[in-house]
């Protein structure tokens, strides 16, 4: 049976408007991700792991620029969605857990709240009801208002990116350029107000028709939910009265207590038909933080973040992130703040729930090492690209492109008699991006191409890709570092026993 594909990342470019000039964060990253498989994502500060991954969750920073791709989800492209549908899939079907646990939790508020906190904003079942009712309708009407608003505002942004190009170059035009550039501008200006006017003409029958679907559809969920809500209120006076006949009637002591916890019941059962109470709320959380392996959660609950320790405050974040069942969760190194053994412990724990809910996850970190025990399949980044992807055996036991290589080198290892190496130099200012293959610099394998031309994705296998240019025809043979191929072996040789 094929895998089924639940996210997919296409070609994706993003940059930033700095003070200095555009910096390219992530340069033309495409990957796959499957149901109840785990993806990591390798790679140095500033390759470019968390701002992907901030972008699958909608939460870029204002000065960012997505150039060109699309990220599928559910058959809708994340980029193009209006921020009612991404409030619907943020948090609740895409899920996060953040780096450092204790800025992810409010010091002055109690763990319980702080977990039921989601579940009680959305308490009303009927308003839940109602917006699940017209949420296709709505959604299909706020995606095309909201493709209409990103062509614009991408257009925008070129203007403005011009503008401020213009600013920072002034001092140094003389008057006859400044003249020029000022016309050009006003050119722009009014090329700008005419594709706006054009963008607005494109999508304003589809937008109106959509807006006369979404009222009709309004008008008929109305009317369900005051059905059901009528349906319900009705058949619990009806039970009220029956029961209420019944205690009137009744002369045992023993009987009467009885029929008054029969309507104690009936009165829960029926508020819990309308909306999540708090001891519906709390027994959820406690449930969750049971699950996630906090002892005591009932006592627990009431605490704050300071009485915890660091890797019990992870779990809490992770329970938090599990709160809504999500069908992906996305850990942006989860295990960074915290100390070597409870660094196995957390992921342990995410091992554990990712098999028990099926859920799919993407795990970003810097430390090859960390993922050895936990990736299906592999992507290594640098400067902003996916420089290799493979199975995760691929990975760690045939790697290609020298950057692996460098970080494979770098993990500690009690088995191997070779000194560590630490990778020369720093990476790239992606203000200004090195032609060819970024990481050549840094390479003592790099040759002269590797200077001049960036290389393709050699194909290694149907699951293992390269961008190196070792990896071409006409590239001399080498052999990886000897630190790589001792581990290789070791590893190999224990798998064998």
């Amino acid at each position: 049976m094929a895998e089924e594909k639940v996210l997919s990342v296409n070609e994706l470019v993003i940059n930033f408007k700095t003070d200095n000039g555009i910096l390219k964060a992530v340069r033309n990253v495409s990957f796959d991700l499957y149901r109840g498989e785990t993806l990591c994502i390798v790679g140095e500060s500033g390759s470019g792991k968390s701002v992907t991954s901030k972008a699958i969750m909608g939460i870029l920073s204002r000065n960012s620029i997505i150039e060109h791709g699309n990220i599928m989800y559910r058959g809708e492209n994340l980029l193009e969605i209006s921020e009612d549908q991404f409030y619907k899939i943020r948090g609740h079907k895409i899920g996060m857990i953040f780096q450092d646990p204790l800025s992810s939790l409010n010091p002055i508020v109690r763990i319980g709240k702080q977990i039921t906190e989601a579940t009680l904003v959305n308490n009303d079942k009927l308003k839940l009801m109602y917006n699940d009712l017209i949420s296709d309708d709505l959604i299909r009407y706020k995606n095309v208002v909201a493709k209409m608003n990103i062509e614009i505002d991408n257009e925008k942004k070129k203007l403005d990116e011009m503008i401020s190009v213009f600013e920072a170059d002034k001092e140094n035009l003389t008057g006859e350029q400044i003249a020029a550039r000022k016309a050009e501008l006003a050119k722009k200006k009014r090329d700008f107000k005419e594709y706006k006017k054009s963008v607005k003409i494109k999508y304003n029958d589809k937008a109106k028709q959509l807006k006369m679907v979404l009222n009709e559809t309004e008008k008929r969920a109305k009317d369900q939910v005051n059905e059901y809500k009528n349906k319900i209120t009705s058949e619990h006076k009806d039970k009220i009265k029956e029961l209420k006949l019944k205690l009137s009637a009744a002369s045992d002591l023993r009987e009467k207590e009885k029929i008054k916890a029969e309507i104690e019941k009936e009165n829960l059962e029926f508020v819990n038909k309308l909306k999540i109470t708090k001891a519906e709320a709390k027994r959820r959380a406690i449930e969750i933080m049971r699950e996630v392996g906090i002892p005591e959660p009932e006592r627990r609950f009431k605490q704050y973040p300071f009485e915890f320790s660091g890797g019990m405050r992870q779990r809490i974040v992770i329970a938090i992130a599990l709160t809504a069942s999500p069908e992906i969760l996305i850990c942006d190194e989860p295990t960074t703040a915290l100390d070597v053994t409870i660094q196995a412990q957390i992921l342990e724990l995410i091992n554990k729930i990712k098999k028990e809910r099926n859920l799919s996850c993407i795990f970003i970190t810097h430390d090859l090492g960390v993922v050895a025990n936990m990736a299906d399949r592999v992507a290594v980044m640098y400067a902003g690209k996916i420089v290799e992807y493979g199975k995760a055996d691929e990975i760690f036991y045939d790697p290609k492109h020298p950057y692996t290589w460098a970080l494979l080198s770098s993990i500690p290892d009690v088995d191997s008699k070779e000194k560590l190496v630490a990778i020369p130099g720093t990476p790239p200012n992606m203000i200004y991006p090195p032609k060819g293959d970024a990481f050549a610099a840094r390479s003592s394998y790099a040759m002269n191409i590797d200077f001049r031309e960036e290389p393709p994705m050699f194909k290694v296998s149907d699951t293992h890709y390269a961008a190196t240019w070792l990896l071409s025809e006409k590239a001399p043979k080498v052999e990886m570092p000897k630190i790589v191929s001792e581990r290789i072996r070791i590893s190999l040789e224990e798998d064998a026993k």
